[in-house]
């Protein structure tokens, strides 16, 4: 093949390979992620086998010797080693659904560089590559703004990662533009970048324009060849500072948030205490704890859960009640250094700073622009900085790598126009690369690509024939899904489990025989994920769930229970030993205990669970709860009097079900305790059962008897709006209300 013809096709396939942002396709589990991702990599593999032939039939295309691609085939081949001497090889490996950020995927990101760098020789080149880049973006942009922040990408973060470096692409290509007039037409997309970005509300992201904008302005300051543009940036570079400060840090509470939606609104983004930032700093603490434990190489790239779960620190709580699991630092710096360790962290930083010292080089040599120079050095600020909050994705390694690339580019002066002879007749070295590269990523691609997508889709197969209440469709399809045995059957059998867990109920249609090896089938695929590694709490927890499951449909068989139910406390132990931080955890145990009649015991769990943070009022509501039941009454209105008094009555929904919540009122009424009464009548309209029309006609009354009419009335509409038939009796109230206002 010609060196014409191999180089069309690695370009317009470096180009094509970013449609992938606008995949999503609903028969997939993760649609947003999986979609792209295995498509992208499909796609990479492609264009390596094609890469490798000519690089062997046209040497003089092969990288120069660059130390930003040494460093990152440094840090690549760390990132790889930790997988080995990790925790969880299968997960740092080859990842997970969810993310799909395992070396494997990411191990496609270098190639696309290396791609990249090998066949974009000519500003014409990159010209285009930008505009493709920005055009995709735009449309997500536009997505983003008329549908959903999240867009096709499916995460806000990741959305306005994306918007930041494709924001400055545009600009790039603006001062590139030799016509006057036609520049500003690059501000166009802009005009619909930074809404969708804004719309994020990202805080990292926010941070991190912000932080790229100064270093435009100090860039410009001391870099630009004109004396009045240097004077009015150096300016401006320290007006901006004294404001940011002022307004953001010594004085929140200034005329400008106080009069300014916007302003306002930034002051919220970086507000660091507020609940997200201080759950982050409870992460980022977990990751500096277990350093000492693995200081090299980390527990192995994606295996942050581990650590998380390890140094769980109840006050999480104080900050957050849901998503208490983090599977990433959600800072980038941290979950490299825990996941690969310093080796990790200190590779990752050295090809960043080695495109810094590239570009500084590049324009005191002025092989570069001024504007080349800031527009770049603000981008990879913004990546880094907006990276401090979040992590990568698909979108964000992809823009990365063109940035990269950009780099190299740019700062490889003799090597980006030249163009060797071609010798046009193929050869035995070519003809060997084809074949060889050939056979292993095709069958790369097969493997792990093509099989787990059919494994994905029967996955999907199988939740949807659990929807329509057919439990042997769903068993079937999982079967399927699962009997093609690929590296990401971890998230198959999680969604399976998941579904079965406590769902006993529906197996009544079946016989005992075709139950039982239904629950077998899915406690053998619980013992596997458990077997990725046995310090996984989430993994633990979920075997201990489905075992649960299997003892509590066996009851009416002593020794089958017996057995199935000491499996399963076993593996609850083995979950708390994983994370003995986090609360929930004891409450499974708890109701385990209380199925083997073990309440002592339970009481003595929740007892515990409820002493490792006391504003965390979910403890003190199950063990009040469960208290009452064993009829300990004294212990019982202890914990639920602290379980309503300190969230003032938010957590009733933990005293359901609905049948409890009105026995605990009759407590209430005799006590004349109202304050708590009334709470537990707002929960059970407004959180247990807001569809209840009752529940409301007791509210209202309640708060007529107090005096509290607009809040009768409201109440009293929520009737009428839930029961059309009780209109009249309801205006008739109302108007006694008015009356009586």
């Amino acid at each position: 093949m010609s060196q014409k013809a191999y180089l069309n096709i690695l370009r317009f396939g470096s180009y094509f390979a970013m449609i992938v942002v606008f995949f999503v396709f609903k028969n997939l589990l993760f649609p947003f992620i999986t979609s792209k991702q295995i498509a992208f990599n499909i796609i990479i593999e492609f264009l390596f086998i094609i890469w490798i032939a000519f690089i062997i039939k046209y040497p003089a295309y092969r990288p120069k010797k660059n130390y930003v691609w040494i460093g990152m085939l440094v840090f690549f081949a760390i990132m790889v080693l930790s997988c080995f001497t990790g925790v969880d090889f299968n997960l740092s490996f080859w990842g997970d659904v969810e993310r799909m950020l395992g070396a494997f995927h990411i191990l496609h990101f270098l190639a696309y560089y290396f791609i990249i760098i090998t066949v974009m020789r000519t500003w014409s080149d990159w010209k285009w590559f930008f505009v493709v880049s920005i055009g995709f973006a735009t449309l997500v942009a536009i997505q983003g703004i008329t549908v959903n922040p999240y867009a096709t990408i499916g995460n806000s973060a990741y959305v306005a990662g994306y918007m930041l470096f494709n924001m400055y692409f545009c600009m790039i290509l603006f001062f590139r533009e030799k016509n006057k007039v036609l520049r500003w037409l690059w501000f166009l997309p802009l005009l619909v970048m930074f809404p969708s970005f804004d719309a994020t509300n990202i805080s990292g992201a926010f941070v991190g324009l912000l932080a790229s904008l100064v270093v435009v302005l100090f860039l410009y300051g001391v870099a630009h060849s004109n004396k009045k543009v240097k004077i009015a940036t150096l300016l401006s570079f320290f007006i901006a500072m004294t404001f940011l400060s002022t307004v953001f840090i010594f004085n929140r509470d200034n005329y400008l948030t106080q009069n300014s939606e916007y302003f306002a609104k930034l002051a919220r983004e970086i507000d660091i205490n507020k609940n997200t930032f201080q759950t982050r700093l409870v992460s980022w603490r977990a990751a500096i704890k277990d350093l000492p434990n693995h200081p090299l190489l980390g527990t192995g790239w994606g295996n942050y859960a581990v650590t998380f779960d390890k140094h769980f620190s109840p006050t999480f709580y104080d900050h957050a009640r849901g998503e208490t699991y983090f599977d990433r630092a959600h800072n980038n710096v941290f979950d490299i250094l825990s996941t690969s360790g310093m080796l990790g962290l200190v590779s990752y930083m050295a090809f960043l700073i080695a495109a810094a010292v590239y570009l500084i080089q590049a324009y005191i040599k002025k092989f570069i622009s001024v504007h080349d120079f800031v527009m770049v050095s603000a981008l990879m600020t913004a990546y880094f900085v907006q990276n401090l909050a979040v992590f990568d994705s698909l979108v964000t390694y992809m823009s990365l790598m063109l940035a990269l690339g950009y780099v190299y580019w740019l700062t490889e002066i003799e090597d980006r126009d030249f163009e060797p002879s071609s010798d046009e007749e193929l050869n035995n070295k070519e003809i060997y690369s084809f074949v060889v590269a050939g056979l292993i990523f095709l069958t790369v691609m097969y493997q792990y690509n093509i099989k787990p997508h059919k494994m994905l889709v029967a996955t999907i197969d199988g939740q949807r024939a659990w929807a329509q209440g057919d439990v042997l469709g769903m068993y079937e399809n999982y079967q399927r899904a699962l009997s093609y045995d690929t590296i990401l059957d971890r998230d198959s059998r999680t969604s399976m489990i998941r579904l079965f867990s406590g769902g006993t109920g529906r197996l009544g249609k079946l016989s005992k025989e075709q139950g039982n090896e239904i629950l077998e089938f899915m406690i053998k695929h619980a013992k596997l994920n458990v077997d990725y590694n046995d310090g996984d709490s989430m993994n633990q927890m979920m075997y201990a769930q489905i075992l649960n499951t299997m003892a509590l449909y066996n009851r009416d068989n002593q020794d089958k229970f017996t057995h199935y139910s000491d499996r399963a406390i076993q593996a609850i132990d083995a979950a708390i030993a994983a994370t003995p931080g986090r609360t929930p955890v004891y409450f499974q145990k708890a109701q385990m205990q209380i199925n083997r009649g073990d309440n002592e015991g339970a009481l003595e769990t929740l007892r515990y669970a409820a002493s490792l943070n006391e504003k965390y009022e979910p403890a003190y509501c199950h063990l009040g709860r469960t208290a009452y039941y064993f009829n300990k009454k004294d212990e019982a209105f202890e914990n639920i009097n602290k379980c309503l008094d300190i969230r003032k009555g938010g957590s009733v929904n933990n005293l359901a079900p609905a049948g409890f919540i009105r026995g605990l009122m009759k407590h209430y009424v005799e006590t004349g305790d109202i304050k708590r009464l009334t709470w537990l009548y707002e929960g059970l309209a407004k959180q247990v059962e807001p569809k209840n029309p009752q529940n409301w006609i007791e509210l209202a009354k309640i708060y007529a008897e107090q005096g509290r009419i607009d809040e009768a009335i409201e109440a009293t509409e929520k009737v009428i709006e839930l029961d059309p038939a009780n209109a009249g009796y309801a205006q008739e109230f109302i108007s006694q209300l008015k009356i009586k206002n």
